[in-house]
């Protein structure tokens, strides 16, 4: 039976001579767990000895109440999932991981202030203090992330080389349903229709010749349109369909 730890647990766990000098892959989750995850957790278990995964819905990365209280909370589901691959699941508490009440935190100046950043004030800053944190904790050989988050996994990296972390960071592609929507987590909140309406999303930043024209399409078809937004070859976008906001990159083709 796969063990599901707290932060005392887990640490007891990692110091156990059967973890010591293994290769340790972990897969860092708020869990809600589907698909794509599982992609993820299947890399982790073919390239590392050990594979760890956590579920924790990191509240300092919400800068909205509401989302945070919406966001799926599904523990058994996800252990039952992941169980084939890994050989612990660490479950922190919020009070647990955050013992200064969070008044100790990392800030990056550039990258987060687009996007994400921009829409979604103190995001990445909760992002970059929670990987960090899980990080110290878990001591991973490597860490899995999909390609989905761009920006998170761009800041990610960054944070690796600038904290000079031991860590390598293993990017996944991002998986889609056959109607090219991104798997996510926020998916299952969606209406029959508007989880239909939800594939113009991807279709329209791929294919508008431009960041611009993706936005204003994306508005005619009657999306709520956070931004569309061009950063190193890469379209990011953001919109809400149903209240459900959703998020999604492609590489921009030369033109």
């Amino acid at each position: 039976m796969t063990p599901v730890c707290g932060l005392a647990a887990w640490r007891e766990l990692r110091r156990r001579p059967e973890w010591a000098g293994r290769t340790v892959g972990f897969v860092p989750t708020m869990g809600a767990l589907h698909s794509g995850h599982r992609t993820l957790l299947e890399r982790a278990r073919a390239e590392n000895e050990r594979v760890v995964l956590s579920v924790f819905v990191n509240p300092t990365q919400f800068n909205d109440p509401a989302d945070l209280a919406r966001y799926p909370r599904t523990l058994a589901a996800d252990v039952a999932l992941a169980q084939p691959y890994v050989d612990a699941v660490f479950a922190p508490t919020a009070e647990g991981f955050y013992p200064d009440g969070y008044r100790y935190r990392v800030t990056e100046t550039d990258l987060s202030r687009r996007g994400e950043g921009a829409h979604r004030p103190g995001h990445f800053d909760g992002v970059l203090t929670v990987v960090l944190k899980l990080f110290n904790v878990v001591q991973p050989t490597r860490a899995y992330f999909g390609e989905k988050d761009w920006q998170q996994l761009q800041l990610v990296r960054g944070l690796v080389a600038a904290m000079l972390l031991p860590v390598e960071i293993v990017a996944c592609p991002t998986v889609r349903d056959p109607d090219g929507l991104a798997l996510s987590s926020r998916n299952q909140r969606l209406s029959r229709a508007g989880r239909a309406r939800a594939a113009v999303f991807p279709a329209t930043l791929q294919h508008a010749p431009s960041a611009s024209a993706a936005a204003a399409g994306l508005q005619a078809a009657g999306f709520e349109v956070d931004y569309v937004d061009e950063v190193d070859g890469i379209r990011l976008g953001a919109v809400r369909v149903d209240g459900v906001r959703l998020i999604d990159n492609c590489v921009v083709a030369a033109r």
